[in-house]
């Protein structure tokens, strides 16, 4: 039998209603609750005496429970990682040929706070959350059971983990964490750096946002900002771009990104350009430079809510400095993942942008991540990337 734990009076509608979560304001009995261990599997019970399920609990963070099933008393053991993993393999081997995906979720695949992504024949598995760090053997021994992985990297070093009261590292439980594995992508073949990269080494969520840009590219001129290690700009080559000018303040991801068009047959098109986004959009517009399809996919301006009235003051300029890099008939594409700029205020800052640079189009696409990031129907959070494509006037 599991460990209760009571939500104070009132405090269970968001549970009932499915919300994954049980912050640690809405739990009774702090003293004793308090004392868990950090990890535990426990049954969450309302004041009126309704059951919610079975949830991994840490005293230590404000997300203190994560439900991992509306059954209580789950056993979350080998068994239990064997089952969910599973699901999650077949669901991707439904949606793609060939094993280069986020094989993991967290919530929306019924595991929270652990999110795996596979490059063929390795892994690199981010444990964010008490429950699933204590589990990592576990969880290991799992995956070993359905896919062959010769190289497994865990990426511990995320700031959730420092939420959850967890140390951070970047380590090896097999195979050489430093190591570049290659990418297959559309059609088009990168280099990731599993242990040095951003997040897990490659942005698996902006695959479908890609082959859409590349299917416009034919012939054009095309600029990529925060270029990253050149998924976008890479594949509009391929597709049939007549150039690309990758832009990031990265050097190392610079390096990844000429590696990349080195190994597609299309470095002889690719510019590389070391430089700050902004600046760089600013001398191009001054010099009257204009191309065909302008991509700006940055990083989360807005981290925490505290951060958002800056953030979106600073997307507005993002857009209203890569429209005027857009030649008449161009393509704009805008994104961002932070999860607290809700759709519809992204959608007012792109629009605000472009009035602020004096240009007018239309919506060709609006776009989250590929299906590989399924959305928890009851968090939010989980919708985390928008993205805008739009030909302007």
């Amino acid at each position: 039998m599991h460990q209760i734990v009571k939500l104070l009076p009132g405090r269970h509608k968001r549970a009932k209603a499915g919300h994954p979560w049980i912050f640690s304001n809405e739990i009774a009995e702090r003293d004793t609750a308090m004392e868990i261990d950090a990890g535990t599997a426990v049954t969450v019970v309302g004041d009126n005496g309704e059951t919610y399920g079975t949830a991994l609990f840490n005293p230590y963070s404000l997300v203190a429970g994560r439900l991992v099933d509306r059954k209580t008393d789950v056993a979350v053991d080998g068994a239990f990682f064997a089952d969910r993993l599973g699901r999650a393999l077949a669901l991707r081997n439904r949606l793609f040929g060939e094993p280069f995906y986020r094989l993991v979720h967290a919530e929306a695949d019924g595991l929270p706070g652990l999110v795996i992504d596979r490059y063929g024949d390795a892994a690199v598995l981010q444990l964010n959350a008490a429950g699933m760090d204590v589990r990592r053997d576990m969880i290991i021994d799992a995956l070993d059971a359905l896919v062959p992985l010769n190289t497994i990297v865990l990426r511990n070093d995320s700031p959730s983990r420092l939420r959850e009261e967890l140390s951070l590292e970047v380590s090896a439980a097999r195979g050489a964490a430093d190591a570049a594995v290659p990418v297959r992508e559309n059609g088009a073949t990168f280099a990731a750096s599993l242990a040095q990269g951003q997040k897990t080494g490659w942005f698996f969520d902006q695959r479908e946002n890609r082959a859409f840009i590349a299917s416009l590219a034919r012939d054009a001129g095309v600029i990529d900002f925060y270029a990253y290690g050149g998924g976008f700009g890479v594949q509009a080559l391929v597709a049939g771009a007549a150039e690309a000018v990758l832009v990031d303040r990265s050097a190392a991801a610079l390096e990844s990104a000429a590696e990349s068009a080195v190994r597609n047959g299309v470095a002889a098109r690719c510019q590389l350009v070391k430089a700050d986004a902004f600046e760089e959009m600013e001398r191009r517009a001054a010099d009257d430079m204009r191309y065909g399809i302008v991509i700006a996919d940055p990083p989360a301006f807005v981290k925490s809510k505290k951060d958002l009235h800056r953030g979106s003051r600073a997307y507005r300029k993002m857009v209203r400095l890569a429209a005027r890099l857009v030649a008449p008939g161009g393509i704009l594409f805008v994104a961002s993942c932070s999860h607290n700029v809700a759709p519809g205020l992204f959608g007012d800052l792109v629009q605000k942008g472009l009035s602020d640079a004096h240009r007018s189009g239309r919506i060709l696409r609006a776009a989250g991540a590929a299906p590989d990031h399924p959305v928890h129907p009851g968090l939010p959070e989980t919708a985390y990337l928008k993205s805008l494509t739009l030909q302007l006037d």
